[in-house]
C-alpha cells in the first residue's frame, strides 16, 4: 500500500512539474514577426535599389559583348588571322569579366542584404527577450524553424512582442533614413521584389 501511495504521489509531482514547465515555454514565428516590422520594408527597398545598380552594370557589359560579337561576325570574312585571333581573345576576355562580375555581384548583394537585416533581427530578438523576462518564460521557440530564441530568463507571444517593438526606437539600417516614424503602418502591403533573370545577380539572401 505504501508503495502504491508513493507511486501515486510521484506521478502527481511529475504532472505538476510538467505543467509548470509547459507554462514557461512560449513560441512565435520569427519570420512573421520580422516581415511585419517597418524596418524590413526599408531594408528591402535599399537592397532592391542596390540590385538594380548591379543589373544596370551587368546589362551594359552584356550589350558591349553583343555589339563586339556582331561586329566580329560582320567582318570575320575580311579579317587576317592575327586580327581574328585578337578579336576572339577580346570577346573571351569580356565574357570572363561578365561571369566574374555576376559571381561577385551575387556575393555583394547577399552581404549587403545581411548587413541590412542584422539590426532588424537584433531588435526583434531584443523585444523577444524583454517579453520573455517580463512574463517569466524560460524558453521561446521559433515556430517557423524550431529554434530556441531565448534560453533563460506553449503561448504564442507574437502580439506581445509586436507591441513591445512599437515602443522601441527604429533600427538603424546602413544607407537608410533612420528618422522614420516608428508608429507607421507595418502590415506590409507592398508587392514582392521582382526576381532577376538568370543572367542577372540573384537576390536570394533573405
Amino acid at each position: 500500500m505504501k508503495i502504491k501511495k508513493l507511486i501515486v504521489t510521484t506521478g502527481v509531482c511529475l504532472s505538476i512539474n510538467t505543467i509548470g514547465l509547459a507554462q514557461k515555454i512560449a513560441h512565435l514565428s520569427l519570420d512573421s514577426l520580422v516581415s511585419q516590422m517597418p524596418e524590413t520594408k526599408t531594408a528591402k527597398e535599399i537592397a532592391q535599389n542596390y540590385l538594380k545598380d548591379l543589373e544596370k552594370t551587368m546589362t551594359s557589359m552584356e550589350q558591349e559583348l553583343q555589339a563586339k560579337y556582331n561586329d566580329y561576325l560582320a567582318n570575320e570574312a575580311t579579317m587576317s588571322d592575327l586580327v581574328k585571333r585578337t578579336k576572339q581573345e577580346e570577346l573571351q576576355t569580356l565574357q570572363k569579366r561578365i561571369e566574374d562580375f555576376r559571381t561577385q555581384a551575387q556575393q555583394d548583394y547577399q552581404a549587403r542584404y545581411q548587413l541590412l537585416i542584422n539590426p532588424i533581427l537584433d531588435k526583434a530578438k531584443k523585444a523577444i527577450e524583454m517579453v520573455a523576462k517580463e512574463n517569466g518564460y524560460k524558453y521561446v521557440l521559433d515556430a517557423s524553424a524550431g529554434f530556441i530564441l531565448y534560453s533563460e530568463p506553449s503561448d504564442d507571444i507574437l502580439p506581445q512582442v509586436k507591441k513591445k517593438l512599437d515602443s522601441m526606437p527604429i533600427a538603424n539600417l546602413p544607407g537608410a533614413n533612420n528618422n522614420t516614424n516608428t508608429n507607421q503602418d507595418n502590415k506590409g502591403n507592398s508587392k514582392p521584389s521582382q526576381t532577376p533573370t538568370n543572367n542577372k545577380p540573384s537576390n536570394k539572401g533573405k
